[in-house]
């Protein structure tokens, strides 16, 4: 049995907050995913606004607080991260940038890393693609194929499901990422084919 250690970085402003709502069911299908394979998971929470001060400190005099510093650590040695920000005027929002922008050189290379996103409307789900992947794709990081995007109105009851649909495929994926196992293999329908020998069997007793 491996221990993954996974960090999770979720830059909502508000609490509660749909990014964290996001953050924490993308983490709980990526857990359930490792432990399938007999992973053991240790999860890290980053809050990001709870080291907003610290953060704008940190940007101004180059020193990170203890307490900033804690979790800066936590991300760069994680073995995987998970991130998810609300998205403003088409983009990741500024505190959650700052603190990417803190991170130590080279940080995130090579790491595996889940991207999603929050927003009010269906409209900044493009935000993934043209904003989050270039971006961490830049620090070196093993971005996942998969990400996950959510709108005002995935939250709702007829479109829960389908969310939760979208969540359950990325995490599988990103733990398929964090241990370098192959994609699972479809059934093949073809696989339990009564054998004709046998068919004819019963058509003769008939």
């Amino acid at each position: 049995m491996t221990t993954s250690h996974l960090a999770v970085i979720t830059a909502g402003l508000t609490q509660p907050s749909s990014t964290r709502l996001l953050a924490d069911r993308l983490t709980d299908a990526v857990v359930r995913s490792l432990r399938e394979t007999n992973d053991e998971v240790v999860v890290e929470v980053v809050e990001v606004r709870d080291v907003a001060h610290d953060l704008t400190n940190h940007v101004l005099t180059g020193f990170a607080s203890p307490e900033l510093q804690v979790r800066l650590d936590a991300i760069a040695e994680a073995d995987a991260v998970i991130v998810v920000t609300p998205i403003y005027a088409a983009s990741f929002s500024g505190l959650f940038k700052m603190l990417i922008d803190v991170l130590p050189t080279d940080a995130l290379r090579d790491t595996p890393v889940l991207l999603g996103a929050t927003g009010g409307t269906a409209r900044h789900s493009l935000a993934i693609e043209h904003a989050l992947r270039p971006l961490f794709a830049h620090l070196g990081a093993l971005v996942a194929p998969v990400g996950v995007f959510a709108a005002s109105d995935d939250w709702g009851s007829a479109d829960a499901g389908l969310l939760g649909e979208r969540i359950t495929r990325a995490g599988r994926s990103f733990a398929g990422l964090i241990t370098g196992t192959s994609k699972t293999r479809l059934p093949d329908p073809f696989d339990e084919v009564t054998p004709f020998a046998t068919l004819l069997q019963g058509s003769s007793r008939a």
